[in-house]
């Protein structure tokens, strides 16, 4: 069967350096006519079809919304089904990651280049910095694509890892617990470790605890975690909404927690078990002024900076270890290592787990919703012992060896 020719049409001819050439003229993507040459008929209907394929392409990338538009869009939809706490966090990361790079662009003319370039600063912060904002960037072109805004998404080959690694703190000892707790007996910060230490609870579920949730002469006292504390422009907000379901729980604390948290609400005029001098929740602010009391106490090297008539100086202290502060006699320098408020219930799971405490349990105290979080916890405290690792495998394979010792005396 002959092969069908393809119609070509007639087409005007000009003369250009004494030579002969075909010539159209087509609207471009702005309506303009331009004119098109060929040497031949068909290299000119090769050439007008190519151009039509590239408006085509160029009209419905101008037809999609711009990067910001439709990330905009993307938040509107998120805000239905998210905490408000969580929507400022996801609105902060697109306009700083996505938007201030690529907004100005279609959402069709985005590459996988353009998306790699944009995630460069993400990359300077932290892994978990890295993670959100990929997180982010695949979650707003993946909807775009189900919505048919584009056809190729640029995120596919986006690497979910990245970032600078955070450096994973250790439990704190026995010591250093005692340690910190006597460096601080009796001042704002006290209240606030105990409960990290001895009931394990986050940042955000410490300091919007209220004492209806504060259960303390029953035959088992517990706390019950049902506020979750955040800030908005410095400003405290209590959300009744927790981070997970698994969040919400009852928590049974020591006899020392009991005791400590007894005396603190005798002294008590707030709804608050942690509370600002005017019985509010604190700012974010007043709980960085709260941990304060704790870094000062810190013999660790550190800058700081102070205005003296008008200029800003920088100065390096270098505390020594059970000397007073130069500036304040009321402050010692008792404490020997760093601590962060995360080490505090990082210190409580690893307490329950070398009390071998079993995993479900952990990740119900923990509020854990996912187990492999716990587990992964659970793996790293319970397994990284070498001594009793040893025990246990010569335990299970001692007999191994004397009964080979056993047949060679045998034979």
């Amino acid at each position: 069967m002959a092969k069908k020719r393809k119609a070509i049409p007639e087409y005007g001819t000009v003369m250009n350096g004494g030579i002969e050439y075909y010539r159209t003229r087509i609207e471009d993507a702005d309506g303009k006519r331009v004119a098109i040459y060929g040497k031949t008929r068909e290299e000119l209907y090769d050439k007008v079809e190519e151009a039509k394929r590239q408006i085509e392409d160029c009209t419905f990338r101008r037809s999609t919304p711009t990067v910001a538009e439709y990330c905009e869009k993307w938040l509107l939809m998120q805000s239905a089904h998210i905490r408000a706490t969580t929507l400022t966090d996801y609105t902060s990361k697109v306009k700083n990651y996505i938007i201030k790079p690529l907004g100005h662009k279609y959402m069709a003319e985005v590459t996988a280049d353009d998306v790699k370039l944009s995630m460069l600063p993400a990359g300077k912060k932290s892994a978990s910095v890295y993670r959100s904002v990929s997180t982010l960037f695949k979650s707003i072109f993946k909807s775009a694509e189900e919505s048919h805004i584009i056809y190729e998404n640029p995120t596919k080959s986006l690497p979910a890892k990245g970032g600078i690694p955070q450096k994973e703190r250790a439990a704190l000892t026995d010591e250093q617990a005692a340690t910190l707790l006597n460096a601080i007996k009796g001042l704002p910060p006290y209240v606030f470790v105990m409960i990290g230490l001895y009931a394990g609870l986050r940042r955000e579920e410490i300091l919007a605890i209220q004492w209806d949730c504060v259960f303390l002469d029953g035959e088992t006292p517990y706390i019950s975690v049902q506020r979750a504390w955040h800030t908005e422009n410095n400003r405290p907000v209590i959300l009744n909404e927790l981070k997970t379901k698994a969040a919400r729980r009852d928590i049974p604390i020591p006899q020392c927690l009991v005791d400590c948290l007894r005396e603190a609400k005798a002294q008590s005029t707030s709804a608050y078990v942690v509370a600002n001098r005017d019985g509010g929740p604190l700012t974010y602010t007043q709980f960085k002024l709260l941990w304060k009391y704790i870094v000062v106490r810190t013999a660790k090297e550190r800058t700081y900076t102070r205005y003296i008539n008008g200029q800003k100086i920088k100065r390096t202290i270098k505390p020594v270890l059970g000397e007073t502060a130069p500036h304040n006699g009321k402050v010692v320098y008792s404490i020997d290592f760093s601590v962060t408020p995360h080490q505090l219930r990082h210190t409580y799971i690893t307490n329950l787990i070398h009390a071998n405490v079993d995993p479900k349990t952990v990740q119900y105290l923990a509020g854990h919703e996912n187990s492999k979080i716990t587990m992964d916890i659970y793996a790293k405290v319970k397994y990284n012992r070498p001594k009793e690792l040893a025990a246990a495998v010569n335990g299970a394979f001692g007999h191994a060896g004397r009964s080979t010792a056993g047949e060679l005396q045998a034979s």
